[in-house]
């Protein structure tokens, strides 16, 4: 059996994808810098996808490709490194894919290059340009997914998949949504926006990648949501999980925007990451609601409710919390 490549198997989405692979059967490749992919029998490919040379090594060989890794922060004192790892990455990799013949690529985007709007569900056709795009984490994605289309217009077998916003265990770095559970079990939550966001099983997110490998259409975008959900509505749901109050006071956007800029200006002059960044706020104006339809009807994608996912979310990181403060 030929190996089946995963980047970012080390991350978040990575991990639980290289697990459900190897679940059904898939000799799993991870092509990873220094990191390990904890609890999974994989074979480690070592290098970085700004690296051409480390892209072509660890195509070799490969019959699928699973491009998950991307550069996701909201906040860098060096944007540029963002377009190298998510666009230049992925041109890397997908040219990596097109030398060593494999047979299929999944390259992972983000509901951030959907158009949403204010009041609407968004879906895979909703009108989006790289104007719309908040901030250089979606600009650097919403690029990186034009350079994966562009190889598929080529001749490149390659489906994209849109995930929303994931959540469950194992969230390491966190992302920033995992984030938002942190800050909320540590009481450094004392308010909210309203905003909304679409939230997703992370196993959810890795069985529609599965599907979009055996059922998706060459070129085509599947959003991976679940539930669409108002921030407070996301909080409740963890209060009433943790056992904590959620926040009462929703404050308005301007007054957001104020503190996000002014936690934005402290890190660049500190070069520590925001309380607040800017862009989050900036994204925050619009609630991210989408359908997941299109892929229930073309992969058979059937994602459950989130609270399973938003209880291992507490559970895992209140225990590493706790392994944290024993140190």
């Amino acid at each position: 059996m030929k190996p089946t490549l995963v980047t970012g198997a080390s991350g978040f989405v990575g991990w639980h994808l290289a697990r459900a692979l190897a679940g059904a059967g898939h000799r799993v490749r991870a092509l990873v810098r220094e990191n390990p992919v904890p609890g999974l029998d994989v074979e480690l490919a070592h290098g970085d996808l700004r690296d051409p040379e480390a892209c072509r090594l660890a195509s070799e060989g490969c019959g699928l490709v699973f491009h998950v890794a991307a550069d996701y922060r909201l906040w860098s004192p060096r944007p540029e490194e963002l377009y190298r790892s998510n666009v230049d990455g992925t041109r890397n990799l997908c040219a990596a894919a097109v030398r060593a013949g494999v047979e299929r690529v999944v390259y992972t985007s983000t509901v951030g290059t959907i158009g949403v709007r204010n009041g609407l569900i968004a879906s895979e056709t909703s009108p989006v340009s790289l104007k719309a795009m908040t901030g250089h984490y979606k600009r650097s994605k919403y690029l990186a997914e034009q350079v994966a289309l562009e190889f598929a217009a080529q001749g490149l077998d390659l489906v994209v998949v849109n995930p929303t916003t994931p959540v469950g265990d194992r969230d390491v770095k966190p992302t920033p949504t995992g984030r938002i559970v942190v800050d909320f079990l540590a009481g450094r939550m004392p308010a909210f926006v309203d905003t909304g966001l679409n939230l997703v099983d992370v196993e959810d997110v890795a069985r529609g990648h599965l599907l979009a490998a055996v059922r998706g259409r060459r070129s085509e975008r599947y959003i991976l949501g679940s539930e669409n959900l108002t921030l407070q509505q996301i909080l409740a749901r963890l209060a009433a999980l943790s056992g904590r109050r959620a926040p009462t006071v929703r404050i308005p956007h301007a007054v957001a925007y104020v503190a996000g800029a002014f936690s934005t200006l402290a890190a660049h002059l500190t070069g520590r990451p925001p309380d607040v960044p800017l862009e989050g706020v900036r994204m925050a104006r619009t609630k991210a609601w989408v359908s997941h339809a299109k892929a229930a009807g073309e992969l058979g994608y059937a994602p459950g409710p989130v609270d399973g996912a938003l209880s291992r979310a507490v559970g895992w990181f209140t225990e590493a919390a706790r392994r944290e403060a024993a140190a």
